[in-house]
């Protein structure tokens, strides 16, 4: 519960690197996160390189401050898994195939557990996705048989903001029916 209740979505970032063994780590938790039918959909491509960053941060709704995070994670769903190979498909924001939904979901579970260990290893992220695929895909030469699900800034935190009001137990659980 201490990383649940400490992690908060990171903007500024110290001129740190970060340890190999951490990064190590923190994608072992989401090589092991749960999937539909154990389809494993998840590819994360790592960027440092600040011209990639920059361009990436221009794509994500030019948000400059991504780039002062040491490491980029690109996190992208293949729906390859889900659809034979010779299918062709191509995946955007508007893409009304099915198994889209089944990749982006199993994914984001792969996502929260890098933010999480993330905090674990006393490192800061954010999780952003204010861009489109056809912006994206290209910086990383991803096939558009892929689905960017996010990118994440991660680092060592150069700021602690507050925890945000959350709403009450009451107000989110029902019991047996709506």
């Amino acid at each position: 519960m201490q990383e649940i209740e400490n992690r908060r979505s990171i903007r500024k970032y110290q001129n740190r690197k970060v340890e190999k063994e951490k990064l190590v780590q923190i994608l072992e938790s989401a090589r092991l996160a749960p999937s539909g039918s154990n389809t494993q959909p998840w590819t994360f491509l790592i960027v440092e390189s600040e011209d990639t960053k920059e361009k990436l941060a221009a794509v994500d709704h030019h948000q400059t401050w991504m780039t002062a995070a040491p490491i980029l994670i690109v996190c992208v769903a293949d729906i390859r898994c889900r659809i034979p190979m010779d299918t062709e498909i191509r995946l955007d924001e508007n893409s009304a195939e099915p198994e889209l939904k089944h990749i982006i979901r199993d994914t984001a579970i792969a996502v929260e557990h890098i933010l999480l260990e993330a905090e674990h290893q006393g490192l800061a992220a954010c999780w952003t996705g204010w861009f489109e695929q056809n912006d994206v895909r290209p910086i990383l030469n991803i096939p558009e048989d892929k689905y960017v699900c996010g990118i994440i800034p991660l680092g060592y935190g150069d700021e602690t903001p507050e925890q945000r009001p959350r709403k009450a137990m009451e107000e989110i659980v029902r019991y047996e029916t709506w």
